[in-house]
């Protein structure tokens, strides 16, 4: 298999060789997928959370180009805009993106990957804190996995990525991690994955991220993207209808 880098801000991935298929997921610049299959202009790639899907071939330049991210020290964007030498051009990159060799940073905010993990420490009030402020009035897209858009699923993956901790992509494969952490509001900590389904036969169609204190922090299409929910607040109907969907929540080991 041959591995290739994303060169774009945001590169989507879609459930089928076509652009008007539906998008599945996404990947950032400076990530790295494994081309499985090629279909003409399309890839079928899979990134390094394991999830496949199609990819147009300008969206990713081969490992060995210079302008390809090196193991050695990469830059870790918060969201910024970075400037590529060769061009002069400037571009702007989503949170959880790398930037190139070729590129230094402009303005917004970016980190040294050496730094990451005393920005983004393993701890649960840290990773609560990161969905909170980081992901404030996301919009709600189907497959995102940035603040410029994302959906339940991408927020906590990204989330915790962020903080060295690797999650699957789909709620549902979420779901399958960790340990159990009840059944209540009370003994749901910061941190803690909290899932739902809207199906008859309960599999998993959302999650969000217990703040602790009975409030969850997600991206839901019924609230337009990014909600910090209470669970006690009995007088609010998306609420109510929401624990009435509650299925389970998990612990992540950190």
């Amino acid at each position: 298999m041959t591995a290739v880098i994303v060169r774009a801000s945001i590169a989507p991935m879609h459930a089928e060789a076509r652009v008007s298929s539906p998008q599945t997921s996404q990947r950032l610049a400076g990530h790295t997928v494994e081309v499985l299959e090629a279909a003409g202009e399309w890839l079928r790639v899979r990134g390094e959370d394991g999830y496949e899907g199609w990819m147009h071939r300008g969206y990713v330049i081969g490992a060995s180009d210079k302008s390809a991210p090196g193991p050695a020290r990469r830059t870790l964007s918060l969201g910024c805009v970075a400037r590529d030498a060769a061009s002069g051009s400037s571009h702007a990159l989503p949170l959880g993106a790398w930037l190139a060799p070729t590129e230094s940073f402009v303005s917004g905010s970016a980190i040294d990957d050496q730094n990451r993990a005393a920005t983004f420490p393993r701890n649960a009030r840290a990773i609560a804190r990161t969905a909170v402020e980081r992901f404030a009035g996301t919009p709600y897209q189907w497959g995102g996995v940035s603040p410029w858009g994302a959906d339940c699923s991408g927020l906590t993956q990204t989330t915790f990525w962020l903080h060295g901790i690797p999650l699957p992509r789909d709620a549902w494969q979420q779901a399958e991690v960790g340990d159990d952490a009840g059944t209540t509001a009370a003994s749901w900590r910061p941190a803690d994955l909290l899932f739902f389904s809207d199906r008859p036969d309960k599999r998993i169609t959302h999650v969000g991220i217990s703040l602790g204190d009975s409030r969850m922090v997600h991206l839901a299409l019924g609230r337009g993207g990014y909600a910090v929910e209470r669970f006690d607040a009995t007088d609010d109907a998306y609420v109510v209808a929401l624990m009435t969907r509650f299925v389970l929540a998990r612990r992540i080991r950190l």
